[in-house]
């Protein structure tokens, strides 16, 4: 005997109104506070669905997509699961079709791959992951304190300065936080290690900590170039850049994903 339970026989939905009025979307910018078990998934999903549905009654399901952006890839599945299932089970469309689930750094990956060549990236660019991206940074860090070791020296207590062994690991650990801190603040400013070069030449006084950070920023991103590589902090930057260099290519994804769902 089946377990299984006939659609007809569900329970039926009765959305709060709150989440009536989600689901009354038709277009246009929307936003939604929602506390931790409110049911925002869950509405969302179904709000996705009824825009999926929507394209397929214009036949338009082919060249057009709902686009959902989600934080985490436990979020893509629980989004994908969720969506397919309103639309298989209950209006006997194909899930997978009409709709796309992504996070943000692979919705960022989709735009740059697509056209890479408009950030200068060959088609073959690669993805280095984060222990990838980890080593080369503390390679740099400890090739760079092997040729400036008296660079944290000022910052040393004095009675530790007799004996290196007590301190040297903690230091290239100390030295790798700062060189990220840097790198992840020079990514989000998007600015290449050149522009900050001329800029911290720019000012007035010593600055060897900001000075060391960007020589490790400028080493990390020589060795991505030598690689054919990027970071997945790189992606969202590269995508804006590949927008803003083709307006074509800006307009052609804005009337493929009409509707832009942000978890």
């Amino acid at each position: 005997m089946s377990d299984a339970v006939n659609p007809a026989e569900r329970p039926t939905f009765v959305p709060r109104p709150a989440q009536e009025r989600i689901l009354a979307y038709t277009g246009g910018p929307m936003g939604i506070s929602a506390v931790p078990g409110s049911g925002k998934t869950f509405t969302l999903s179904l709000l996705a669905a009824r825009l999926v549905e929507r394209l397929a009654a214009e036949g338009r399901v082919d060249d057009r997509e709902v686009l959902i952006v989600t934080f985490t890839n436990s979020a893509v599945a629980n989004f994908r699961g969720r969506i397919g299932s309103f639309l298989h089970q209950e209006r006997g469309l194909l899930p997978g079709v009409g709709y796309r689930v992504r996070t943000l750094h692979g919705l960022a990956h989709d735009i740059v791959r697509e056209r890479p060549g408009l950030v200068g990236l060959s088609e073959d660019f690669d993805i280095i992951d984060d222990r990838t991206a980890a080593d080369i940074k503390r390679d740099a860090v400890t090739a760079y304190l092997h040729s400036h070791p008296d660079t944290f020296v000022p910052y040393i207590k004095p009675d530790l300065l007799s004996n290196p062994r007590r301190y040297e690991r903690a230091l290239v650990d100390d030295a790798v936080d700062l060189a990220n801190a840097v790198i992840r603040i020079a990514k989000e400013m998007q600015a290449p290690p050149h522009e900050l070069r001329a800029l911290l030449d720019r000012q007035s006084g010593t600055w060897p900590l900001l000075e060391f950070g960007l020589n490790i920023y400028a080493l990390y991103e020589r060795s991505l170039s030598v690689r054919g590589a990027v970071d997945f902090d790189d992606l969202i930057m590269l995508a804006l850049q590949a927008l803003r260099a083709d307006e074509g290519y800006l307009l052609r994804l804005q009337t493929r994903w009409p509707y832009v769902l942000e978890d």
